[in-house]
């Protein structure tokens, strides 16, 4: 099988899995960070170094970073945390119709009687490129806005968003950004100094790092607050309770220590197997590419075939390992609801695949690929000539 899945996840980085075993060999590293004794202490420095090492690679204080299980927590308590802090004022909320789904739901409960007060949730529509931009945002804005949720990098189509410049223009309104930026950091320059967002969801496993585990950067200065949804210890500056799972924060600090001094390397080693890729198929009839090529992440590719059934094509590239969206979203037989905000009819949609690279991809994974590729959508249009 060829792994081109890495948007779904990448496989843990040597780094990681060296770091983590020392936490988790039997009769060793098994002490609660929050404990005060020997033992504890021994974990709370290991904890806190991988802090250091998340903010490092986003350019943040330690300080700055809470721990969370992965970026669908971190969404969330962003999310209904800014929205029930401020629950006394403004209650508008602007979001886009192409977030990631654990955006949209939360946004959706925001909506229903799940929050403390009704909320109104406005969500912004993509360009038939699938780009958000400044002037939709500016324009959307009202007096009771107090939280704007856009991701970084578009998890199915790669589009990359102009964060640094509405981050910029609604700090200057007054009116709170969060990030979702796990398909961003690692992949992307991020540096929380020079770009002001004021909450920003990572993710461990997207980086080579272990799944379940991940962070929220909540920003000292000016000071970005949040209601908790995890009550317990008053772990985390209080904005995240529960014991600490230290083999895993240790794995995704070690990861995000790598991918701060491998960022470039990587960027440029997955744009050239992205491109490749596209060279390969693009002369084909009826393949179209979704997204904003020129604004691409490096790492997504996503293409839509004309003329084919697409769960027969996903059936026929089984040495492949593509997804035909979202992960989490592919329990469902729904076409990608990101492809159908774009214009994509529904059997366009279906018939799309989403390829994505990553360190261990190589030249000869791309050239197979194309091979595979072109061969199955021309046996099967051969086979069953489909409308579009």
């Amino acid at each position: 099988m060829i792994y081109l899945d890495y948007a779904a996840t990448a496989p843990l980085a040597e780094e990681a899995w060296q770091a983590m075993q020392a936490w988790l060999a039997p009769g060793r590293g098994f002490a609660n960070p929050a404990s005060d004794h020997v033992a504890g202490r021994a974990a709370r420095d290991a904890v806190e170094q991988a802090r250091a090492q998340v903010a490092g690679l986003i350019g943040a204080q330690p300080e700055e970073v809470v721990w969370t299980s992965g970026a669908t927590e971190s969404n969330n308590l962003a999310i209904k945390g800014a929205v029930e802090f401020h629950a006394r004022g403004r209650a508008h909320v602007l979001s886009s119709r192409i977030e990631h789904k654990c955006v949209l739901d939360a946004c959706r409960w925001l909506e229903t009687a799940g929050a403390t007060r009704p909320v109104r949730v406005s969500y912004l529509q993509p360009d038939r490129l699938g780009r958000i931009t400044l002037p939709q945002v500016m324009q959307a804005l009202g007096a009771e806005t107090v939280l704007v949720s856009l991701m970084w990098v578009n998890n199915e189509i790669g589009n990359v968003t102009d964060i640094p410049t509405i981050a910029t223009a609604l700090r200057e309104r007054g009116v709170m950004l969060h990030v979702d930026a796990a398909q961003a950091a690692g992949k992307l320059p991020v540096d929380v100094r020079e770009v002001p967002v004021d909450l920003m969801s990572l993710s461990a496993h997207k980086l080579y790092g272990p799944k379940g585990v991940g962070a929220l950067f909540v920003r000292r200065r000016p000071r970005a607050r949040v209601a908790p949804q995890m009550h317990g210890g008053g772990h985390e500056w209080g904005m995240r309770s529960g014991t600490l799972a230290t083999h895993q924060v240790v794995g995704m600090g070690a990861a995000c220590a790598r991918a701060q001094r491998t960022l470039m390397a990587d960027a440029e080693h997955a744009t050239g197997l992205r491109e490749r890729l596209w060279r390969g198929l693009q002369d084909m009839p009826g393949v179209l590419r979704n997204g904003d090529a020129d604004h691409a992440a490096p790492h997504i590719l996503n293409l839509s075939f004309e003329g084919v059934e697409g769960e027969s094509l996903r059936a026929a590239l089984h040495d492949l390992a593509v997804s035909s969206g979202a992960a989490c979203s592919s329990a469902t037989a729904e076409p990608s609801y990101v492809l159908r905000a774009l214009g994509r009819g529904e059997f366009l949609a279906q018939a799309s695949l989403r390829f994505s690279f990553g360190r261990d991809t190589g030249v000869a994974h791309v050239d197979t690929a194309i091979r595979r590729v072109r061969h199955e959508v021309q046996r099967l249009r051969a086979l069953a000539p489909a409308s579009t």
